[in-house]
């Protein structure tokens, strides 16, 4: 029988200011920084496996999420394993070697993120999640109709039975366009990543993204606040840390959207400040 750990309502400030665009916030996914660096910052993203020490960051008014990838799964993870051994997994994801879809349809895969993983990451002291690779599933369908029919609704129905299992903690989703029709009201920040600027994989290389794409996401994420007015929109886009202009070009840009910002390396292994 697994144990929930005790939820409480949480007195967090980026999660009751909806008219605030100025909510300084990163995403890190190591465990190489001092926390005395990350003081400034009211929400940070953290790796749920590798990360600073938790208790000097979790109070004082400040949220701290922990990753939870539902479309992927990398082979590092204690679980990759079971997950191969079950057929439950679906191919290696060329961008990132080492990483691999996950079907999720998969009832047992369902169950060990809402019975296990989850339990897991808040017994660490995350006040929440942050929910990850969910374009996947849509991407998947699209590819493969037949095989993978069904992927999308399952994936909107994961995040939702996460709302439904643990009413009172912060969920952030990154992406997840298709999704977030269904998911608006169920998510407390939906996050905008390689909107403005991003990283060319090939060409290794930061770059804006074409114009067309970006007031794709833009329109995606401005109607997503319309379904819901309390939802929260953070963009995360990708840039060489030394152009100081560049990473204040992209945070006017995004906040001219009403977006709360950050600009970071694409390996998210360095706190880039912004530019004063």
């Amino acid at each position: 029988m697994v144990v929930f750990p005790r939820l409480v309502a949480l007195i967090v400030p980026v999660l009751v200011a909806p008219g605030c665009c100025r909510t300084r916030w990163a995403a890190y996914y190591s465990d190489r920084v001092e926390p005395e660096a990350l003081r400034d910052y009211r929400l940070l993203i953290f790796d749920s496996d590798r990360h600073p020490p938790l208790a000097p960051l979790a109070g004082k008014g400040r949220t701290v999420l922990g990753y939870l990838s539902l479309g992927e799964v990398n082979q590092h993870r204690e679980y990759f394993a079971g997950l191969q051994n079950a057929g439950a997994l679906a191919g290696e994801n060329p961008n990132w070697p080492g990483s691999y879809y996950v079907d999720v349809r998969d009832t047992g895969w369902r169950e060990l993120v809402v019975r296990q993983l989850v339990p897991a990451i808040l017994a660490q002291g995350f006040h929440g999640l942050f929910l990850d690779t969910l374009d996947d599933p849509a991407e998947l369908e699209r590819r493969d109709p037949n095989g993978c029919r069904g992927m999308t609704a399952a994936a909107a129905d994961l995040v939702k039975a996460l709302r439904a299992h643990y009413p009172s903690i912060p969920l952030m989703m990154n992406r997840g366009y298709e999704l977030l029709p269904q998911l608006a009201n169920h998510i407390d920040i939906e996050l905008g990543e390689s909107l403005y600027s991003t990283y060319d994989f090939g060409r290794k290389s930061y770059g804006l993204v074409k114009g067309q794409d970006y007031k794709e996401q833009v329109g995606r994420l401005k109607e997503a606040k319309r379904r819901n007015p309390h939802l929260r929109i953070f963009s995360l886009d990708y840039w060489d840390p030394s152009d100081r202009r560049g990473i204040r070009r992209i945070y006017r840009e995004e906040r001219a959207n009403g977006f709360e910002p950050y600009v970071a390396t694409i390996g998210l292994d360095q706190i880039v400040k912004e530019p004063r």
